[in-house]
């Protein structure tokens, strides 16, 4: 197994955001070969974290192309759970995926603005606390 250069929390982080994802590169009957490595490392640029399932079953083979992917690849091993395999490779280029930035919303009102329904806002009224309509100046 290669060393972790990460430490345990970000690593126990890193496992819990994995647990939704899904396998995206699949390691067939030939094994580990370039075109697979290839595959695995365009996806680690992209995602930075992924999965990957194994055929075959033999543990022994999967934990040598684990080491292998790791070590080719300069990833992490994050989890080994049967026939799955979990890597992270941080890049630069792409957002943090534990600490997301919000997306941007299209909301025209501010968060502590009283709702005012779609008539009310075409016909050009706004609702007061009350309950009264206003006609809102422009």
């Amino acid at each position: 197994m290669p060393t972790l250069t990460i430490t345990i929390q970000l690593r126990n982080q890193l496992r819990a955001a994995a647990h939704a994802l899904r396998p995206v590169v699949l390691i067939g009957d030939n094994g580990l070969t370039e075109a697979v490595l290839k595959e695995i490392a365009v996806h680690l640029n992209v995602h930075q974290l992924i999965k990957i399932r194994v055929a075959g079953d033999d543990r022994e083979a999967r934990l040598a192309i684990y080491d292998q992917i790791c070590e080719a690849l300069q990833a992490e091993p994050i989890n080994h759970v049967g026939k799955v395999l979990t890597v992270y490779r941080q890049n630069s280029d792409q957002p943090d995926i534990l600490n997301p930035k919000e997306p941007e919303t299209r909301a025209v009102r501010k968060a502590n603005d009283a709702y005012t329904p779609k008539k009310l806002a075409a016909a050009g009224l706004k609702k007061t606390k009350g309950g009264r309509k206003v006609r809102v100046r422009r």
